[in-house]
């Protein structure tokens, strides 16, 4: 038993140095959506009438219910913290969790890079067992931090820890899932889109289960953290249930993983076709590879949209009274400019949604060829600019159209609660119009592919500055030369603002700029695995 283990702790030391960044760039992103949510709603709803109006908004709105959960303590900062982060920061760790985990095992015995690790003296279980230790403890160093700041923003210190532990649990849960998928499935994609599967069937019960039936929500690890009502008469025996399921789903993993062979999966991979079913080259080749994660996003933004627009027109409590209100309208107080303003915001939301999409889809391009499957085919026929056009083609083409859709759907369910079409095809056009913006970030991620290859993570870190100075530049105060560097923030905010045309038609410019020096760059340069 102890020989299985040998080398674990060299493993660890070695996952670390691979997965610095990646566990950096996590840490800091789910640490500051709490601390900016608490921070934020203290400065948004700065007494106890706007949180009461604000939470009277929010009671018996299924929409509202469904996409965040239960109805808890809604009239204090910390029940809003906890309603508007829970959700979304447990898929956050989950996905995190299923990162590491398949990155540090499956990925390995994929690529080839375990069986050469095994050559050593290295136990049989150590590789997965390094990876339980990175994940878990990150999970961990997650919840002190989560709870740390959640108190220095003054809220309840039992609330914070409950909140934080929360997070913590759910990651433990799917980093289960995703150890056992990763026996299961003989591939990174399989193990990945299993464990994708899971986390949002868990988001899909928790929310049927919030606006109906109450048991499916404890079907769900989501729902299990929501139960432990942080900031209302917490309750804390629901992370021993996440705790006790996350150890089961390690042990049965443990037993699959003794009984399969080293590369393998309990599942074998499907046998392709005996003959080609595709005839458009590399352009239908790169569709039929992202065409399950194409529609996938398709449908999460339109049903985005549908949960922005199924608020209606009764936003000015959700606003509130504080510097928010101000930035989405401007400084106007009427009612309909409160109301263009929150689903221009909405939309932009969306139009980064979209723009995260639209890197990933791009970067498929990278993945082929750090895996290896970009040599083999450069030696036929295909160039290079035709197989990178491939991918970018989907990129552009399913992220404008994504942006497209979702500001329709929000315009739609607003039609459809309010009795009022009118905003319709306004909203819209709002999506469209952010089309040049989401071109400009596709852009730095294939410049980047071109120029510096083992840089493309950066492309992610343009996505959250972007987001991060728009939704939270105006109450953090940045500085307007930072502002600048968001692509979005040259756009109208349209329907609130009229369409400008000089900033839509040089930020494309830019991003065709960006577009050439990737294609150049990538022409030039080598293949690097």
């Amino acid at each position: 038993m102890t020989d299985s283990f040998t080398g674990t702790g060299t493993l660890v030391r070695l996952a670390l140095r691979r997965t610095r960044f990646a566990l950096l760039w996590w840490f800091v992103g789910i640490s500051a959506l709490y601390y900016v949510t608490a921070v934020s709603l203290a400065a948004t709803y700065p007494d106890q009438a706007s949180l009461d109006r604000l939470a009277a908004s929010v009671e018996g709105n299924a929409a509202l219910l469904a996409m965040a959960g239960p109805d808890y303590a809604l009239d204090t900062l910390g029940g809003q913290t906890a309603w508007q982060t829970s959700a979304f920061g447990a898929i956050l760790a989950g996905l995190m969790s299923t990162f590491l985990v398949v990155r540090l095992t499956r990925a390995g015995e994929e690529n080839g890079q375990d069986e050469l690790i095994r050559a050593d003296v290295v136990g049989r279980s150590a590789t997965t067992a390094a990876a339980l230790v990175i994940t878990s403890a990150i999970n961990v160093v997650l919840v002190v931090a989560v709870a740390l700041l959640l108190i220095a923003s003054d809220l309840p210190v039992a609330g914070s820890w409950a909140l934080a532990l929360a997070l913590g649990c759910a990651g433990l849960v799917f980093m289960g899932f995703a150890l056992v998928f990763c026996q299961v499935s003989s591939t990174t994609r399989g193990a990945w889109g299993m464990s994708g599967g899971v986390i949002a069937l868990a988001y899909l019960l928790r929310a049927v289960g919030d606006v109906g039936n109450g048991a499916l929500s404890w079907l769900s690890p989501i729902g299990w953290g929501q139960q432990m009502r942080a900031y209302d008469d917490e309750r804390w025996w629901p992370a021993l249930l996440s705790l006790a399921v996350a150890i089961a789903l390690c042990g049965l993993a443990r037993a699959l993983f003794d009984r399969r062979d080293f590369g393998a999966g309990l599942v074998a991979a499907r046998r392709g076709p005996g003959t080609r079913e595709w005839r458009g080259g590399a352009y239908e080749l790169a569709w039929r590879l992202q065409r399950p994660t194409v529609i996938g996003w398709l449908i999460g933004l339109a049903v985005g949209g549908f949960a922005y627009g199924s608020i209606g027109d009764d936003v000015g409590d959700l606003v509130g009274d504080g510097d928010l209100s101000d930035v989405m309208t401007g400084g106007e107080t009427s009612g309909t400019a409160l109301v263009d303003g929150f689903y221009a915001s909405a939309v932009l939301l969306l139009a980064i949604a979209a723009a995260a999409f639209g890197v990933a889809s791009v970067l498929r391009a990278r993945a082929e060829e750090v895996n290896g499957r970009l040599e083999p085919v450069l030696t036929t026929a295909l160039s290079r600019p035709t197989y990178l056009s491939s991918h970018l083609l989907v990129a552009l083409g399913a992220s404008t159209l994504g942006i497209a859709l979702a500001g329709f759907a929000t315009g739609l369910m607003n039609g459809v609660v309010s009795g009022d079409y009118g905003r319709v095809w306004p909203l819209t056009w709002a999506g469209l119009s952010y089309a040049p913006a989401i071109w400009v970030l596709i852009g730095v991620a294939v410049a980047l592919i071109g120029l510096v290859p083992r840089l493309t993570s950066l492309a992610w870190v343009a996505i959250v500055f972007a987001a991060v100075v728009m939704f939270f530049g105006p109450l953090l105060q940045f500085p307007d030369w930072v502002t600048n560097v968001s692509p979005f923030s040259h756009l109208a905010m349209v329907p609130l603002e009229d369409l400008s045309w000089p900033p839509i038609m040089w930020l494309t410019a830019v991003a065709v700029a960006l577009l050439a020096a990737g294609y150049v760059g990538f022409r030039r340069r080598d293949v690097v695995n």
